[in-house]
């Protein structure tokens, strides 16, 4: 891909993000709407818990299924052959 070509994707990626955050309007999230019902916040551990330690404990949790289930029976790293001068 030419410069010419790279310079005008990278134009129309860039406007594109400025048009959706600019569309996006976060400041109407202010004004209520009919039907809304937010409830009750959330404590600081409640907000740890969910969306720092959950995801770990996920994480540790599929990474230890992949080590237990991983079948393959080579897990010595293969030595260098050696290059014959």
């Amino acid at each position: 891909m030419d410069k010419k070509n790279a310079l005008r994707a990278g134009a129309l990626a860039a406007g594109t993000t400025l048009m959706m955050l600019l569309m996006s309007s976060p400041a109407l999230a202010l004004t209520r709407d009919d039907g809304d019902d937010p409830g009750q916040g959330l404590s600081v551990m409640e907000t740890l818990g969910q969306f720092v330690l959950a995801p770990l404990v996920l994480f540790a949790v599929i990474a230890g299924l992949v080590m237990v289930l991983d079948r393959s029976s080579d897990r010595q790293p293969k030595a260098k052959a050696k290059a014959k001068a």
